[in-house]
């Protein structure tokens, strides 16, 4: 029970410090200017993705990769459920926001995230050791498209400012004076960004160890609990920082935490690689590109909904927030099948 109690304790924490991260997020992006969806997309995303690299870097560390894999992968899953299950648990506002084409800018950020994630499943299910500097092709691959899609999606908003005119400022206007404010400001809410990220960097590592002897003692083996138990325990800052953006008005905020988290998962690869003494995708089970593959299909149903213009649409007939969350459920359903046989 001890290791239970473990993994309560640490999830806990970690969900505390994913919701200081968002109001922390938010005052950046207040207070810099630089946009919610940026900071967003990058700061936000970035910070909530630590739980799954620290958790991974220990799981490899200890001979675990099945378990680092399938958190990642796991984890992206969870962040589309959350995303759809947000949609629809808030009609009064967040209803079809993220599958509207009022927020059409996220679709490229989601393509990204479709590309890498199936550069991933290609790594699992063609098993190539080929690598270079220690890290494998598939895993060079996702860091050069994801530097390529990022460079691309700022181009793309530099594009649509111009034809817009000029972007608001999202930050408040500065007031005569207010210049040692402002700065006091920035500073307070780059501290607790960043004290809010060591604190998730400290628990992560607990997380894994509860995980381990969860998936020992309880026999589901270590593919299965990381695509599930540990990869909804690192979703849970993604939950709460999506949470809170939606109650705070920033619907900017929410999109560009869970497609950038799926994205910024995806180049964590790279790092794991690096860390495992061997090819970590010829090292892992060939169940995880069942995974990969739903993320893709999961993500592609979300982008219809984005693209499709059609104002009154049939819940599970078109795409939707519902479709998605059935599709989700259906390959969970089928990746317990397949761990069971």
């Amino acid at each position: 029970m001890a290791f239970i109690l473990q993994f309560l304790l640490s999830a806990g924490v970690i969900i505390v410090a994913g919701s200081l991260l968002t109001r922390f997020a938010d005052k950046i992006a207040d207070v810099t200017g630089w946009g919610r969806m940026f900071v967003g997309s990058l700061l936000l995303a970035g910070a909530t993705s630590l739980p799954e690299l620290m958790v991974d870097i220990k799981a490899v560390r200890i001979g675990l990769p099945d378990l680092a894999v399938g958190d990642l992968l796991g984890s992206s899953l969870f962040n589309l459920l959350i995303l759809s299950v947000l949609d629809f648990a808030f009609p009064s506002a967040f209803r079809r926001t993220a599958f509207s084409p009022k927020f059409l800018h996220h679709s490229l950020a989601a393509i990204l995230t479709i590309v890498l994630t199936a550069i991933v499943g290609l790594g699992v299910a063609t098993r190539l050791e080929t690598s270079f500097l220690g890290i494998g092709v598939f895993s060079w691959a996702t860091i050069i498209i994801y530097l390529y899609g990022l460079r691309l999606i700022f181009l793309d908003k530099a594009e649509q400012d111009l034809v817009n005119g000029a972007p608001v400022p999202e930050g408040r206007a500065a007031e005569p004076n207010s210049g040692s404010a402002k700065f006091s400001s920035i500073v307070g809410a780059f501290s607790g960004y960043f004290a809010s990220a060591f604190i998730i960097v400290l628990a992560a590592p607990y997380l894994v160890e509860a995980a381990d002897q969860i998936a020992t003692q309880s026999g589901l083996g270590h593919t299965f609990v990381g695509t599930t138990l540990v990869a909804l325990a690192t979703s849970l800052p993604e939950l709460i920082a999506t949470l809170s953006a939606f109650r705070i008005g920033s619907p900017d905020l929410a999109l560009g935490n869970i497609f950038g988290s799926n994205a910024f998962n995806m180049i964590l690869f790279a790092p794991l690689d690096f860390m495992y003494p061997g090819a970590l995708f010829s090292s892992v089970r060939a169940v995880h590109a069942v995974t990969a593959f739903s993320i893709v299909i999961a993500t592609g149903v979300a982008v219809m909904g984005q693209l499709y213009r059609k104002k009154e649409r049939s819940r599970f007939a078109e795409p939707s927030s519902e479709g998605v969350v059935v599709v989700i459920l259906m390959f969970l359903f089928l990746l317990y099948q397949l761990n069971a046989n």
